[in-house]
């Protein structure tokens, strides 16, 4: 999964570990579906999910405010509400701007 900005979907992610796993294409599936359903679970329940060398999934409450409708430029209340966030860790940060070997010990190779 190269950054050729394309979408990764759970399709793709099942089939990721199923090659590098060995697991059956069904149980491929079912752990990703899994895991992706334990950090949903959570993150209802308003946890915070860490993920390590990767980041941070968090849940904040945002309070009521008054926005503005761009079109018109009449005022409209926002309601409370919450909201997802997620806070990559400094070694996904790293990797993403270029550095391979970012807190893995390993060399820094092209791909």
């Amino acid at each position: 999964m190269t950054g050729t900005g394309k979408t990764v979907t759970r399709v793709d992610l099942c089939e990721a570990v199923y090659q590098k796993v060995g697991l059956s294409r069904t149980e491929s599936s079912a752990f990703v579906e899994l895991v992706l359903k334990e950090i949903t679970d959570c993150l209802e329940k308003g946890e915070t999910v860490k993920l390590s060398s990767f980041g941070s999934f968090m849940v904040r409450k945002k309070g009521q405010r008054i926005g503005r409708n761009p079109k018109t430029g009449t005022e409209v209340p926002i309601s409370p509400r919450r909201v997802m966030v997620f806070k990559p860790s400094a070694i996904l940060k790293q990797r993403i701007n270029g550095d391979a070997s970012a807190g893995n010990g390993k060399e820094a190779h092209d791909e």
